[in-house]
C-alpha cells in the first residue's frame, strides 16, 4: 500500500481549477496586507504575487488564459490593489 501522488496531484489541480478565483482573491488580499506592513518592498510583493498567479493558472490547467493580466498590476489597476503606496 503506497501513496498515489498522481491521484493527489489530480485532486489538487481539480480543486485549484474550480476555486482559482477564490485563490486569486486570497493572493490579492495577502499582497495588500504585505504592502501595508512592508510598503517599501511593494515591487517585490507585486512580483511574487504575479508569479504565484502564473503558477496558479499553470497548475490549474488554465493554459489558454492570460495569467497575471487581471492581478495586482493588471491593466485596470497598475498601482496594485491598494492604489499608490507611500514608502
Amino acid at each position: 500500500m503506497g501513496i498515489n501522488f498522481d491521484e493527489i496531484k489530480k485532486k489538487a489541480q481539480d480543486a485549484l481549477s474550480k476555486n482559482s478565483d477564490k485563490v486569486e482573491q486570497g493572493l490579492d488580499k495577502a499582497s495588500g496586507f504585505a504592502k501595508s506592513k512592508f510598503g517599501n518592498k511593494s515591487d517585490q510583493i507585486d512580483s511574487a504575487t504575479k508569479k504565484a498567479k502564473n503558477f496558479l493558472h499553470k497548475s490549474a490547467g488554465d493554459e489558454g488564459g492570460q495569467p497575471g493580466q487581471g492581478g495586482p498590476q493588471g491593466p485596470q489597476n497598475p498601482q496594485g490593489p491598494q492604489g499608490p503606496q507611500n514608502p
